[in-house]
Order: structure tokens, then C-alpha cells, then sequence
């Protein structure tokens, strides 16, 4: 079966938009090391939580009535931060600290993984997010965590639903509209 390609102006979107994502963790890492590594899966999802529902704060309130004066657009980068972070917890367990190097490797696994399944869904559904509203996104994202803390409350178990990890990879997508619509331009 032939592999169907996305527009070459989504793939060089996205790449920007990664390449902002993972200059914050590469720089974070080298501020932190991977002391995220403690934090067990359900703790990253009510991490990611609070950087949506700020996200939807800001939007309903608008940013000239906040008082941390930083905008949208580092808590959607937290969102693919936390989120890669939350698939590589799913993978190797809690444990001990992870070098650099290594670290960056599994950051760069996830977002691929992520972003892969994203360009074939794109092809499928016609670059329908570009007409969508980055409060949609918000909205989605926020929706996605509540399925993944219902997912986890049952200890990992659907009867007919993908797993927790889906849903990560689709706040990582969601997230990844965002900026792009957010930065266009800049």
C-alpha cells in the first residue's frame, strides 16, 4: 500500500513548530536533567491539565486580564512537552534519571511517532484543522485529558477505545495546530 504524503507547506509547518517545542526541552534538560522522570503518567496528565484549562482561562478572559503575563503559547509547547515526556513514562516506567543524549533521542521517537500518524490523518481528512479555531483545539485537548484520567482511573482498560497513548499522541497534534496557527508568520 502507498503511503500517502501531506502537503509539503504542513510538513514544514509542523517541523517549525517541533523544532520551537523541542528547543524548550532540549534547554529545560540541560536546566533540570530529567529529574521529570519521577513523575508517574497520571501526575503528567494533570500536569498537561493545568496548562490546558490556563490556555482556555486565557481565552475566555483574554490576555490583557491575566496576571502571568505569558500568553497561549508556552503552555501549548508545555502540552507537547509533557506529552512526549508522558509517552516515554508509558514506555520505560518510572526510573532513573536519563542522559541528554538519550533523552533527546526518546523526545525525538515520540514526536515522530506522534506526527507520522497525524500527517496520514491530515491526508485523510484535507487540512481541516487550518479552518478551525485554536479555541477548538483548547477544547479537543481538554476533552482528550478528561478520556485519558477516565482511562486511567479504570488502571488502563477501554473495551473499545485506544489507550492513553493515543490520546497523548493526539493532544501532541492538537497542540501542534495550535502553534503553527498561533506563530503563522512570525
Amino acid at each position: 500500500m502507498e503511503r500517502c504524503t501531506a502537503n509539503e507547506n504542513t510538513i514544514k509547518d509542523f517541523e517549525k513548530a517541533i523544532t520551537l517545542c523541542r528547543d524548550v526541552f532540549e534547554k529545560k534538560l540541560l536546566d533540570y536533567g530529567s529529574s521529570w522522570r519521577i513523575m508517574r503518567p497520571s501526575s503528567l496528565t494533570d500536569q498537561i491539565f493545568i496548562k490546558a484549562k490556563r490556555i482556555r482561562s486565557i481565552e475566555e478572559k483574554g490576555e490583557e486580564n491575566i496576571r502571568v503575563k505569558e500568553g497561549v503559547i508556552p503552555e501549548f509547547i508545555g502540552i507537547v512537552n509533557y506529552c512526549a515526556i508522558a509517552l516515554i513514562q508509558l514506555r520505560l516506567g518510572c526510573g532513573e534519571r536519563l542522559d541528554t543524549k538519550e533523552a533527546l533521542e526518546l523526545y525525538d521517537k515520540e514526536i515522530k511517532d506522534s506526527t507520522s500518524l497525524m500527517l496520514d490523518k491530515n491526508h485523510d481528512y484535507d487540512e481541516a484543522w487550518r479552518e478551525m479555531r485554536v479555541s477548538s483545539f483548547t477544547d479537543i485537548i481538554l476533552q482528550k485529558l478528561l478520556r485519558t484520567k477516565e482511562i486511567e482511573s479504570h488502571g488502563g482498560k477501554t473495551v473499545i477505545s485506544e489507550g492513553v497513548d493515543a490520546n497523548y499522541k493526539d493532544m501532541i497534534n492538537y497542540a501542534l495546530f495550535a502553534l503553527i496557527k498561533l506563530t503563522d508568520g512570525e
